[in-house]
């Protein structure tokens, strides 16, 4: 992994920890529906997928209601949620260490990408990347294999002969099994990092090539 060139990271359980942030938004989001759930700790579910599938799967909603609670749960977060946020320790030097080594960074997350730019920029993370790339508001590009792809397209790291990038110089980093499933669908490599949302269970059942403990760990295997 140390010879990977080009590394996609995941932004909420990989870069910072958006605990406080997701849950109230998604609090928030459910009462609207009449539905009361005080314990924060059991909407952490929500943290990783596509926010669309986890209303439909821990909720029971539709597609129309799973809708409207994206648009509730952004009345919250757009006022609030965004920066009830943290920077994982440690982050922010091995950013800054991979640019020293001439890596190129990029972040690939199925949050939407005008909020995860806002993130990175309020926390003085965006100037270590060469492109942050997210979902659309729209919904239409969430799916984790979509976004990575979307960032390669744009990003010129597309392998053909001219350019000289192959696959296996790219790696994702991320904390779910939808950043590592992701990366296969894309053919690159993954790291998977158990400080975040994600089981030690989850990412080698999903098969990530590494699993790093902490990020001092994740630093070990990057550079």
């Amino acid at each position: 992994m140390r010879k990977k060139k080009y590394i996609l990271f995941d932004l909420d359980g990989t870069l910072t920890d958006p605990k406080e942030g997701i849950t109230k938004s998604v609090q928030h989001s459910l009462r609207r529906f009449g539905i009361e759930e005080e314990n924060l700790d059991a909407l952490c579910p929500f943290i990783g997928p596509p926010l669309r599938d986890s209303y439909m799967k821990f909720y029971g909603f539709s597609e129309e209601q799973a809708t409207e609670a994206i648009g509730v749960y952004r009345e919250y977060f757009c006022k609030d949620g965004w920066v009830q946020n943290k920077v994982y320790p440690g982050i922010r030097r091995l950013l800054k260490d991979l640019r020293s080594a001439g890596r190129k960074l990029y972040v690939a997350t199925s949050k939407p990408e005008p909020f995860a730019v806002q993130i990175l920029e309020h926390f003085e993370l965006a100037e270590f990347f060469d492109f942050i790339g997210g979902a659309d508001l729209e919904e239409t590009r969430v799916r984790k294999g979509d976004v990575i792809g979307y960032v390669r397209t744009r990003c010129g790291l597309l392998q053909n002969a001219r350019n000289g990038i192959a696959k296996t110089d790219m790696v994702m980093v991320g904390d779910r099994e939808y950043d590592v499933l992701g990366a296969r669908e894309q053919g690159i490599g993954s790291i998977g990092v158990l400080y975040g949302y994600g089981s030690r269970e989850e990412l080698e059942g999903c098969r990530a090539e590494r699993i790093a403990q902490t990020v001092e760990e994740l630093r070990g295997i990057l550079l």
